[in-house]
């Protein structure tokens, strides 16, 4: 009975077109059609009962409407049979869901042994991915037709990661590892998004999505891990500020932001929110990077977590020089 319910899904999820829809995206996921199944058969499912129920409640509205002075009748009588429907064909329904939901949902938290795997760690307000080989950016790449898994945690508060075109969504949780796992079966670019209310820049915690034809994904790694020693320090110091989520809270055009501006602010002083100043020099900036709550510059909120072993010494200074090449204010 389960597999007439589920071919019947599927039949409807193609003629309302799955692949595409007003609804939901294109799906590039192993596991995308099994989760759109079960979305299009529950949401037919609740469209056709919903005409029902509105075509019963007319007909009984104009049928029983009240003629003028009517003596009050005896309650009807219970009907076996008549109980044993509309109990017996919803008791059906939800059975049928409940089976396509657990068979998607045990796929989806089961990744397969020889996943590559992807440590994602979420922050207020940006992404970071770090790949086996140590290289870390703020753009997921991966490759198509192999199983992914990302092994996610938070730096703050929950997050939730989710590509819709993937059809998976997690929560990433602080103190704590959650998993999630997927395979894309073609190569395109999308969107990483955060689907957990974060805070004030929630809406902009968006990262670029990216999946490799076979054999491009491991040249892309190779040379996007060592774009440090091939670049000059203030340019690799520029991508770090972009990949590593310095932009979500440090402008670099002297606007008001989460952190203070990083133009001019080389050789600037800074008000402490202990009373002390002192100058924005490299010492300075290196332990703000390594060490952010060491010196709480005056008017802004302790929110910037460790960069402590996930920025390499040639990369911190590779952020100190673009800095620099941002004005000096002293």
């Amino acid at each position: 009975m389960t597999g007439v319910f589920a071919g019947a899904a599927k039949l409807i999820s193609v003629l309302a077109g799955a692949g595409r829809s007003f609804w939901l995206p294109a799906q590039r996921s192993v596991h995308g059609a099994r989760v759109d199944d079960l979305f299009y058969f529950i949401f037919w499912i609740s469209v056709f009962f919903f005409f029902v129920i509105l075509a019963m409640a007319t007909f009984f509205i104009l049928r029983y409407r009240r003629r003028g002075e009517i003596a009050a009748q005896d309650s009807a009588h219970h009907n076996i049979g008549l109980e044993l429907i509309w109990s017996g064909i919803p008791l059906a329904i939800v059975l049928v869901i409940f089976v396509m939901g657990f068979r998607a949902y045990m796929d989806l938290a089961t990744p397969p042994e020889n996943s590559y795997e992807i440590l994602a760690t979420a922050q207020r307000w940006n992404w970071s991915f770090t790949y086996p080989n140590g290289y870390v950016d703020s753009e997921l790449h991966v490759p198509v037709e192999r199983p992914v898994k990302l092994t996610m945690s938070s730096q703050d508060v929950i997050h939730s990661f989710f590509v819709p075109e993937l059809r998976v969504k997690q929560d990433v949780v602080p103190g704590r590892y959650t998993q999630a796992w997927f395979q894309v079966t073609e190569p395109f670019e999308g969107t990483v998004l955060c689907a957990e209310y974060c805070g004030t820049s929630h809406s902009l915690m968006q990262s670029r999505f990216v999946a490799h034809a076979p054999g491009e994904f491991d040249a892309w790694l190779e040379k996007a891990a060592d774009f440090v020693s091939r670049l000059p320090p203030a340019e690799a110091g520029k991508l770090l500020y972009e990949k590593r989520g310095c932009q979500q809270c440090h402008s670099i055009d002297g606007k008001g932001g989460i952190g203070p501006t990083f133009l001019g602010s080389f050789g600037s002083r800074r008000q402490f929110v202990d009373g002390s100043t002192g100058t924005v020099d490299e010492n300075y900036i290196r332990e703000s990077v390594l060490n952010p709550r060491a010196k709480l510059v005056a008017g802004f909120d302790p929110v910037m977590p460790t960069f402590q072993g996930r920025l390499k010494d040639p990369e911190v200074q590779a952020i100190i020089e673009y800095i620099k090449s941002l004005g000096n204010g002293g």
